[in-house]
């Protein structure tokens, strides 16, 4: 009877170190599905984004940058910056789709931009801070591609027209970022949402029918309205025969006129 007890004891014991092991195991497992390291760029020189900066390295500078780059892939939804995080890599965007953003005070969002493949998501950190001062979050399943620092400042001062070509797309970014700040400030609710359903259509997805990868509070964030005015906004777009919705997925039947709404808003 005494041995029976014991075996009984151990069994549960073992039971419940298989269950942890089993748990720990499935939480690592998760972790990495929803961040991983890929590679499916062999090499810096086969990549299509080489010509918007790296098109003027040369064999052993592609060896420096390659040996200094990592890929990640992240699930829609998961942060793949936070503000405050160390500023210690280049970082753009492969694949997907992303936000960038600031939390304020209250722990409210406020989006600053949506970003496609091929942008350079924190460029305009090369020269000027050590943490990151906004979010970056993947809007869809997204692959972006981290280069060191180290790497990228060495280049900078060994090669002078790879430092241009920094310097010149930082400028785009700058006066990208205040051409779209003038241009929303000009427009009133229908000409700010209509301008983001043009810059999807135009710019990330090519097509006028595409699944929205923000939801409405997101949109609302993005103009800095409520999200009651953005679902009216919607809405009457639907009604005037300009949008139709199935489920997610968006559809601009008159994109002449949205085009004409985001102009004149």
């Amino acid at each position: 009877m005494y041995w029976a007890k014991v075996l009984k004891h151990n069994q549960h014991k073992t039971n419940i170190i298989n269950i942890s092991f089993y748990a720990f195991h499935l939480v690592n497992i998760y972790t990495f599905v929803n961040m991983k390291i890929t590679q499916t760029i062999q090499a810096c020189e086969k990549c299509v984004f080489r010509n918007l900066l790296f098109d003027s390295l040369n064999p052993q500078e592609f060896r420096l940058v390659n040996s200094a780059r990592s890929e990640k892939a992240f699930s829609k939804g998961e942060t793949i910056k936070k503000e405050g995080d160390p500023f210690t890599s280049f970082l753009y965007l492969r694949t997907g789709l992303v936000k960038l953003y600031k939390t304020d005070q209250t722990g409210k969002d406020h989006i600053l931009s949506i970003n496609k493949p091929g942008d350079f998501v924190s460029l305009l950190h090369l020269f000027s801070n050590e943490t990151y001062q906004y979010s970056i979050a993947a809007l869809e399943e997204t692959h972006v591609c981290e280069v060191g620092l180290d790497a990228i400042y060495q280049l900078v001062q060994t090669n002078g027209k790879f430092a241009i070509n920094v310097i010149r797309r930082m400028g785009l970014i700058a006066d990208e970022v205040i051409s779209s700040r003038f241009t929303k400030a000009q427009l009133q609710i229908r000409g700010k949402v209509a301008s983001i359903l043009i810059y999807l259509s135009n710019q990330v997805y090519h097509d006028m029918k595409f699944k929205l990868p923000v939801t409405r509070r997101e949109m609302a964030e993005l103009i800095a309205m409520s999200t009651e005015n953005v679902i009216r906004t919607l809405s009457e777009f639907k009604n005037d025969g300009i949008l139709q919705f199935e489920g997610k997925e968006v559809e601009i039947l008159d994109y002449p006129r949205l085009v004409s709404i985001s102009k004149i808003g």
